[in-house]
Formats: structure tokens, C-alpha cells, sequence
């Protein structure tokens, strides 16, 4: 297969793009929250564990601690117990209490909109940054790589890279700015919903004759 020219793939990121905003006008993050506190409490919580297992633990937890001072003073041990049906609940317990400590010491208890000063935090890495300034700030910092964004951009044959730094740099060229967190939300949802890791659902999929990997049309189809 010849090599793609940089201007045919970002003609054809365009189209993913138009084509995703068709299928998914609605898209957001599914992450439960009404505070820049909770989703950073959220987001950290979310890693390795779906959306709808945060949002449940959430539902209660968002109603005992109300403020970074809440969870910087809340025995170690306590907030474990609070999220313990969360994956990793030991080490998120540590990041949330520890990053919630920095918010007060450094930053009147609120939560920062700078990615520098985000990514200080414990637990905190770009996606988790670029979750809380694209969605509580309404910021375009960047580009959310989660597994399923990571899983689309091969697929799709967007980023050949392997690491989320750099799969974020060759989506954010590909994509103007004012679309980089609608278009890590179309992606999140298409892979949820249609570009499975296991079992991909090329027949119906949107983006038929868009995608590079998509498995042939059954015969007679």
C-alpha cells in the first residue's frame, strides 16, 4: 500500500471528523461531575476503570467531601474505604488526598486552569489535565489519549506513534484547536460504542470507507 502524503490524511481526518459529528452531535464526558474539584477527583479516579463504576462511587462520594480541604484532611484510610470498588483504590487514594493538599497550599483549595500547574499534581498527567481544562474550563490544552483514543488513531491510521505524547501531537495537527475536545469526545464514543478492541463493528461502522482497517463487507452485503 503506498505511503499516505501528509495532505491526504489530513483530508481524511477532516472526514472522520465531519462523519464522527454526525454520529455523535451529543457526545460529552461521561464523567459525572459539577465542579472542577470533581472532575479531577473523577478523572484521577477513572484510570483503568470504566466511566459508569466512577459515576457510581462518585454519586456518594461527591456528597461527603465537598472542598480539596475535605479530602486533604480525610484519614488515609477512610478514603480508601470510600472508593475501594474502584481498581488501584489504594494508590487513587493516595493521589486524590496528596493532590488535594497542593490545591491548598498552593492554590486557595481551587483547582488550577494551567496545564503546569496540573500537572504537579499527584496523579496527574497530561490526560487527566487536558480532561479538566477541556471540559470544567472549556480550555484547548490538548488532545485526551485514552486507550480508546489510542486504539482509534491506529486503526484509523491517524498516529503511527506508540506513546499517548506523541499520539497527542499528531492528532492535535490533524484537528484545528476548537475541535480537540469535541474530537477526543467523538472518538472516546465511537470506540465505546462501535470500534470495540475485541470486536470492532466494521459492518455498520460510520466511518466505512474512511478507515484504513476496516474488515471487508460480508459478501453479498
Amino acid at each position: 500500500m503506498p505511503r499516505e502524503s501528509s495532505a491526504a490524511r489530513s483530508l481524511r481526518a477532516r472526514e472522520i471528523a465531519a462523519r464522527l459529528k454526525a454520529t455523535y452531535p451529543d457526545a460529552h464526558c461521561e464523567l459525572v461531575f459539577s465542579t472542577p474539584l470533581e472532575l479531577l477527583v473523577a478523572t484521577i479516579l477513572s484510570a483503568q476503570c470504566t466511566d459508569r463504576q466512577v459515576n457510581i462511587v462518585t454519586a456518594n462520594l461527591f456528597l461527603k467531601y465537598r472542598s480539596a480541604a475535605d479530602y486533604a484532611a480525610a484519614p488515609l484510610g477512610q478514603l480508601e474505604s470510600d472508593i475501594r470498588r474502584i481498581g488501584l483504590f489504594r494508590s487513587k487514594a493516595r493521589n486524590i488526598k496528596a493532590a488535594c493538599a497542593s490545591l491548598v497550599a498552593r492554590h486557595g483549595g481551587n483547582v488550577p486552569a494551567s496545564m503546569e500547574a496540573l500537572v504537579q499534581l499527584a496523579g496527574v498527567g497530561r490526560k487527566t489535565a487536558n480532561v479538566v481544562l477541556g471540559n470544567a474550563f472549556q480550555m484547548a490544552s490538548g488532545f485526551v489519549v485514552d486507550t480508546h483514543v489510542q486504539r482509534l488513531a491506529a486503526r484509523l491510521r491517524l498516529s503511527s506513534a506508540k506513546t499517548p505524547e506523541k499520539i497527542e501531537q499528531d492528532l492535535m495537527r490533524l484537528f484545528p484547536a476548537e475541535e480537540w475536545n469535541l474530537a477526543s469526545h467523538w472518538l472516546i464514543w465511537h470506540g465505546r460504542r462501535r470500534c470495540m478492541a475485541r470486536n470492532p463493528d466494521c459492518t455498520s461502522c460510520e466511518l466505512r470507507g474512511a478507515c484504513p482497517s476496516a474488515k471487508p463487507a460480508p459478501a453479498g452485503s
